[in-house]
């Protein structure tokens, strides 16, 4: 069961997904296909969803892109995928979504930059038409103020303020003051452009986590609003991983942060689906969230010479996430499942017996033998080769999951 969210918040519904009020949080990804590329860009949608995305997100950036989302929302729907599908706009979104109103109809949430509308009267004209074409077909917006792309109007005349009257303040306070400023400002915007409360979401990405930690806990205290939680350009690999985790970790546990997202930027050719899968361990790491059967697995030292034991957690996890599309749709809780493979005597008989099933692998000089536990008791041992024991362990592991786990069929 997920955790009493502390920070309570108005309910904004997405498509089929409640955000806020009380939801548990909820993960979100954004496709990196041309969106013009209706097939490719669905393909992926379903995949996220598949990993784990609850909503997803696609840049709609020209009027080819506008054109092709009814397209990449009815393939979705014909894959079986019913996640809602947002769409991301900037300088040009009041045009698009005016002059495709089938673009309009088709996404479930429309996300609007307010520093990205335009300048002057002419920001606020064309943020109330994004917001009256929201109101016209009875979608919800996300306001996504960004530090890299904040109104740099409102941050110059802050600056000007700082520097007469002297007031001290670092160019990191004034720039975080105003993006929470442009997020409140704009939402009132937003308010009087017709929509309503349960159709307004609020985020402040920026780059750092500290700031990011600073910018939401002073958003949460001006705003009953649903909030977006994000470190925005995280960066690659485990730098990005570890800064997104040190600032949201500390905001969810804080009970801030209704939706999130992980954004990593990915390898040359690499799998998108990694920011889905460490937003969903983020959120279970934290007991918020179940979204997959977990594995400890050991970390390796001078016992365990052998690489079976990495090789086979590896093989372990790849194997669940393979198993998890079908696994959720046919088995209730199978999410919770929590899985061990361990390297050596010295942890491993332990930790194999805390999970629902575990493997203790042979160290260094220890007996070729794996014992494996099965809800605290010795099951069965183990022997033979590589394949052998990767072979016989699924098998476990799927009949643990039959046995255990009601039918929903």
């Amino acid at each position: 069961m997920p955790v009493m969210r502390l920070h309570r918040t108005v309910g904004v519904k997405v498509g089929r997904v409640q955000v806020g009020g009380g939801a548990p949080v909820v993960v979100q990804s954004m496709t990196m296909t041309d969106t013009a590329d209706a097939k490719g860009t669905a393909q992926q949608c379903v995949e996220l969803v598949e990993a784990g995305s609850e909503m997803v997100r696609v840049t709609v950036n020209v009027p080819e892109a506008a054109a092709a989302v009814p397209e990449i929302k009815q393939r979705m729907l014909d894959a079986g995928c019913d996640a809602p599908l947002i769409g991301d706009f900037h300088y040009n979104g009041h045009l698009l979504l005016t002059k495709f109103p089938s673009c309009a109809r088709a996404l479930d949430k429309y996300r609007i930059n307010p520093g990205n509308v335009g300048t002057g009267k002419r920001r606020d004209e064309q943020f109330s038409t994004i917001c009256r074409v929201a109101v016209e077909h009875g979608k919800p917006v996300r306001i996504g103020v960004n530090g890299g792309s904040l109104n740099q109007e409102l941050v110059i005349s802050r600056m000007q303020e700082n520097t007469d009257r002297d007031l001290g303040r670092t160019s990191e306070e004034i720039i975080n003051e105003c993006m929470v400023l442009s997020a409140v400002e704009s939402t009132a915007l937003a308010l009087e452009s017709g929509l309503l409360k349960d159709q307004i979401i609020i985020s402040c990405k920026t780059s750092r986590p500290r700031d990011l930690v600073d910018v939401y806990r002073a958003l949460a205290r001006q705003t009953d609003q649903p909030l977006h939680l994000g470190l925005t350009e995280a960066g690659m690999g485990i730098k990005g991983l570890v800064w997104s985790s040190a600032a949201m970790g500390v905001l969810l546990a804080e009970g801030i942060g209704d939706t999130i997202r992980v954004s990593l930027t990915p390898r040359p050719g690499g799998d998108r689906r990694e920011e889905v899968y460490a937003a969903c361990e983020l959120l279970q790491a934290l007991g918020l969230r179940s979204f997959s059967p977990s594995v400890t697995a050991c970390p390796g030292c001078g016992r365990t010479t052998s690489t079976t034991f990495q090789e086979l957690a590896e093989r372990v996890q790849g194997y669940i996430r393979s198993m998890m599309p079908e696994w959720k749709t046919r088995y209730e809780g199978v999410e919770s499942m929590t899985l061990a493979v361990m390297g050596c005597v010295v942890n491993g008989p332990g930790e194999s017996k805390a999970a629902n099933i575990g493997i203790s692998l042979p160290g260094t000089g220890e007996e070729p033998s794996c014992p494996v536990y099965i809800d605290g008791r010795h099951a069965v041992t183990l022997r033979g080769t590589y394949e052998e024991l990767a072979r016989d362990f699924q098998r476990l592991v799927e009949d643990y999951v039959v046995s255990h786990y009601p039918s929903r069929v």
